[in-house]
């Protein structure tokens, strides 16, 4: 048996950026086969929530506990955003160049990229993508702003719930990750080009089954937990 070693070469590993981002519009039988280029994003926050422990007591002792079910919310923050996350973001063009808020919101997917450094390789070797799935924008705050000395420009946030999909013999998900340290790199080659569209194809956001049975995993969780 092997002694535990800490702080090995090559294995001091961290996250960073995000880049990549594209949003993903529904059609009329719910696929996600409409991809767009999100440029100016500035951070993406994901916000894991539930999976509250609830204690159970009979006999005058604790007898179980009970887990809540797990939801999945995140915060976007982008200079700007394509026009067509107009209708995600409740604006719909009443006339070329008029546009009016406070109407319905309609659901869409996103992937980005996050980058995965090390001491050895620095980062941008390594990275994992984000696929996010059922996803709902609440409205945007905008804070506009005198022009100083110090100019800034604007930045919009949207806070983010999703409603997740369905995955055969797994639980429902809003969020697969891929890690390409771990991933087969043909396989990811083949989903970057659906998720970034080809030259002959559109970019789309594959279903979570679709994931999985492109990396022929079977009930093992894409996202590793171990780094």
């Amino acid at each position: 048996m092997a002694k535990l070693e800490w702080d090995k070469v090559g294995e001091h590993f961290y996250e960073t950026g995000v880049d990549h981002a594209v949003l993903y519009l529904r059609d009329t039988a719910g696929k996600y086969t409409k991809g767009y280029a999100w440029s100016g994003v500035t951070s993406i926050s994901e916000s894991p929530s539930g999976a509250e422990a609830s204690a159970q007591y009979a006999d005058n002792q604790k007898y179980l506990t009970l887990i809540s079910a797990e939801e999945f919310g995140m915060t976007i923050e982008a200079f700007t955003y394509p026009s067509e996350f107009d209708e995600c973001n409740g604006e719909v063009e009443a006339a070329e160049g008029v546009r009016i808020g406070q109407q319905k919101r309609s659901t869409f997917g996103l992937s980005y990229r996050t980058k995965v450094g090390n001491d050895v390789d620095g980062q941008d070797k390594h990275y994992k993508l984000h696929l996010v799935y059922g996803c709902t924008a609440s409205p945007s705050e905008r804070a506009y702003a005198t022009v100083n000395e110090s100019p800034e420009a604007m930045t919009f946030s949207w806070e983010i719930s999703t409603n997740p999909e369905n995955v055969t013999g797994q639980k429902p998900t809003s969020l697969i990750t891929i890690d390409s340290r771990e991933a087969d790199a043909e396989k990811l080659k083949q989903l970057e080009t659906m998720l970034y569209g080809g030259a002959d194809t559109e970019a789309k956001l594959p279903s979570p089954d679709e994931v999985i049975a492109l990396f022929g995993a079977t009930g093992t969780p894409l996202n590793p937990t171990d780094h």
